[in-house]
């Protein structure tokens, strides 16, 4: 399931330095969780779909592995990103 583009581009505007920042982790993280946000409101419909199952938890990987990075080397934006998404520790 892939995002719309003016989902996307207002998550780059929101948390990336300028509009074409599309590689910064925070800016990654934050597509990533509405993309899991997605899939696990599909999955409540669908409980059956047993590739989309997969498909989040490859996600929620991806998303683990990129903020257990950003919070090796920017503690503070760590911080500040999973408070700003609404993600626990």
């Amino acid at each position: 399931m892939a995002l719309e583009k003016n989902v996307k581009a207002d998550l780059v505007k929101q948390f990336g330095k300028d509009v074409k920042d599309t590689g910064s982790v925070q800016v990654q993280v934050a597509i990533l969780t509405k993309r899991i946000q997605a899939l696990t409101a599909h999955l409540k419909a669908n409980d059956k779909d047993h590739v989309a199952r997969r498909s989040l938890l490859i996600l929620v990987g991806q998303r683990k592995s990129l903020l257990s990075y950003l919070e090796r080397n920017n503690r503070d934006a760590y911080i500040k990103l999973i408070q700003e998404l609404g993600l626990r520790k």
